[in-house]
């Protein structure tokens, strides 16, 4: 328990610390300052940064839109070929000069193209980095439901938009029976979550070794590419995927067709009604918890934990909110498109091993991953 003192130096402190912030602010919000700023040797660097900073801000939609155009007419594979002139490469995506010259510069100041010599253009380092990893591109063109969800930010977070295009497009999100989903229902997002897992997978399995474990279970596993890569990474293990009906349908036919058949399992069922399939000391969610909110996570915790053999390990793997460096993944990305979908939220390690406590684990720990934009990971016994 804090001492007087200690609450009066704690609260003082806090005082202080407001203060200064509210004259940084002040000066900050001044024009002459800015000015000021903006002129004088020692602060002009600084000044200049903010300010660009500011602008991609204000102009990133339309640079999203420019990603976006790049795609749609596959820019990028065009440019992969090799350097071209703006009146051949026009011809190849469908458009008139004057428009893929506009294009093509908007491009190369975001780093998705380059000039080259003799007027051409090649591929920029982000284009041939997106370039390859295709589940990026699908990503991109899958964004324009959520650009049209985020048309009014407000009527979202007022809730006066009662139906989003992402909310139609995620079945379980928006449903008291997702078991009931049929596989019109699920196969877009199945197909786009299998296209951006394997860069998660790669991740995941780097910082967590899946090999000690003899019985690894998926739980939400899609159509089964995180667990083909496990089964890489744990050849001796025994693998469940555990997701509604029709998804787990899609996971069998998978599997009986490729190099897990006879070893790999996929089991249909609702996480909030039906048990998990028992018996696994590895229990993996991989982006699954922050699609929902509290009161179902629980319920998934606590199933998670009931299914888990005796001194098994729970994985919990997915963006989380207040990871440095990648504060604005999963405060601002995931926060705004987890509401337009109607479920869930981006939590921080701290959150999630509050809500793992509940659920009965006794310890959680916090494992660093290489890309943490990507996934984070909390480890939980």
């Amino acid at each position: 328990m804090a001492t007087v003192a200690e609450t009066w130096w704690r609260q003082t402190r806090t005082g202080l610390a407001d203060r200064v912030f509210a004259v940084r602010d002040r000066l900050l919000a001044d024009p002459r300052f800015q000015r000021f700023a903006s002129a004088f040797p020692p602060t002009r660097g600084i000044a200049r940064r903010k300010g660009a900073a500011l602008f991609d801000l204000c102009a990133g939609f339309v640079y999203s839109q420019i990603l976006f155009a790049c795609v749609r007419v596959r820019l990028f594979e065009v440019l992969a070929e090799g350097p071209a002139t703006v009146p051949a490469l026009a011809r190849r995506l469908s458009l008139p000069v004057e428009a893929a010259d506009r294009l093509l510069a908007a491009a190369a100041s975001l780093g998705l193209a380059a000039r080259r010599g003799g007027g051409r253009y090649g591929l920029g380092e982000l284009g041939a980095a997106l370039l390859g990893n295709p589940g990026i591109a699908e990503m991109i063109e899958h964004h324009a439901m959520l650009y049209a969800d985020l048309a009014d930010p407000l009527a979202l977070l007022r809730g006066e938009a009662h139906e989003t295009r992402l909310g139609r497009y995620w079945a379980y999100a928006g449903t008291d029976a997702p078991a009931a989903s049929a596989d019109t229902d699920v196969a877009g997002y199945t197909r786009l979550m299998a296209a951006s897992q394997p860069l998660v997978a790669e991740d995941v399995l780097d910082a967590y070794d899946v090999s000690r474990h003899r019985r690894i279970l998926d739980v939400g596993g899609g159509d089964g590419t995180f667990l083909t890569a496990v089964a890489a990474r744990a050849p001796a293990a025994e693998l469940v995927l555990f997701d509604l009906p029709a998804v787990a349908e899609r996971a069998r036919a998978r599997f009986a067709q490729g190099p897990l058949a006879g070893r790999a399992q996929a089991v249909g069922g609702d996480f909030c009604r039906d048990p998990l399939p028992g018996g696994a000391d590895l229990i993996t969610l991989v982006r699954i918890v922050h699609d929902h909110d509290e009161a179902t996570v629980r319920t998934l915790l606590a199933a998670a934990r009931a299914a888990l053999a005796p001194g098994g390990t729970l994985l919990v793997a997915e963006p989380m909110a207040g990871t440095p460096g990648a504060e604005r993944i999963g405060d601002a990305y995931f926060g705004f498109y987890l509401l337009a979908m109607g479920s869930g939220r981006a939590r921080s390690p701290a959150v999630l091993a509050g809500l793992l406590a509940e659920a009965g684990f006794t310890r959680t720990e916090a494992v660093p991953t290489r890309r943490p934009f990507l996934a984070g990971i909390v480890k939980a016994n």
